[in-house]
């Protein structure tokens, strides 16, 4: 996926607001789980939802205002109710700006943990 940075994504120094990747991660995951045909908004009228419970992010260059970032989001473990997201931004140079890891575990309406259907694990893998 890719991401141009506008003024609204830059703090008072003109770089990317650190929080901003996590906007960023979000709207890339859900783009790749879209591509894979797992479309979030029909998982959770089925009651079924994704919860975050853990993201790290490792900054290693800043990105600046017009950058053209590119996500590229890959799954690298599925677990019973677990699915590790992996992602690597790069701007327009190619170089890394940084990478980050995500995990969502699938959870009933109740937020209790819940084995991932058999039909969305077929998709992902």
């Amino acid at each position: 996926m890719q991401v141009k940075i506008y003024y609204h994504h830059t703090d008072c120094g003109g770089v990317v607001y650190y929080a901003n990747y996590l906007k960023f991660l979000e709207e890339a995951r859900t783009e790749f789980l879209a591509e894979k045909g797992v479309l979030v908004k029909e998982l959770v009228q089925k009651g079924t939802l994704f919860v975050v419970a853990r993201q790290e992010i490792d900054y290693k260059l800043p990105a600046f205002y017009g950058d053209i970032l590119n996500i590229d989001t890959r799954i690298s473990e599925i677990g019973k109710a677990r699915v590790e997201f992996d992602y690597e931004i790069r701007n327009q140079n190619k170089q890394i700006v940084s990478t980050a890891k995500t995990i969502l575990v699938f959870v009933d309406k109740n937020l209790k943990p819940k084995i991932i259907p058999e039909e969305i694990r077929n998709l992902l893998s």
